[in-house]
């Protein structure tokens, strides 16, 4: 039971999709932590974090994560299915179209019209994610009296120096990994 429900869960997630791997992240996190209840909004959290370091498209390398974690090699092979199948045909039967109507005005129209959508569903995952590492809690939960210091100081940090000084951002990833082990491991988290 549970495999299907994965499945059905990631054949919606990549049904519904639209804009790359980012814009995913929001649907992933609507059918396995709020409609199935298979992970806690921190365990979600720590999955998208592993799966934005590992190459790949981050909305396979969840729906493998995802599948490892509840239910297998049986999971990894049924979400990641469920991931890529309706974008797969999806494509193919788009690209047929696109390829017999480039020239009509109306589909470049129609492209332009879905940008901001994308824009929105990105935002919108980076919003979470942030309020999640902030606050340990989504968007409409947060308080003030939750806030996680040494959080909110590695991120202005970051933030400073890839704004200021336009350092190389994997460095200021990785620098921020290693203050914040220091930080846990004298706070001892």
């Amino acid at each position: 039971m549970l495999l299907l429900k994965l499945f059905f869960a990631f054949i919606q997630v990549g049904l519904f999709s639209v804009g790359g791997g980012y814009a995913a992240i929001p649907l992933i996190q609507e059918q396995i932590v709020n409609v199935y209840e298979l992970m806690t909004m921190e365990e979600f959290s720590d999955l998208i974090t592993v799966a934005e370091m590992t190459p790949g498209p981050i909305s396979i390398n969840s729906s493998t994560f995802v599948g490892m974690r509840l239910a297998g090699i049986g999971g990894v092979l049924l979400c990641t299915l469920g991931c890529i199948i309706p974008s797969f045909i999806i494509c193919l039967i788009l690209a047929h179209f696109y390829y017999k109507y480039r020239t009509v005005g109306g589909v470049q129209t129609v492209l332009s019209a879905l940008r901001p959508a994308v824009v929105a569903l990105i935002a919108s995952a980076g919003a979470s994610i942030l309020m999640l590492g902030l606050f340990q809690t989504d968007i409409f939960s947060a308080s003030l009296k939750n806030i996680r210091f040494a959080e909110l100081g590695i991120f202005a940090l970051s933030l400073f120096l890839l704004r200021k000084f336009k350092l190389n951002a994997i460095s200021v990833i990785l620098g921020s990994g290693v203050i914040g082990t220091v930080i846990y491991a004298i706070m001892g988290i």
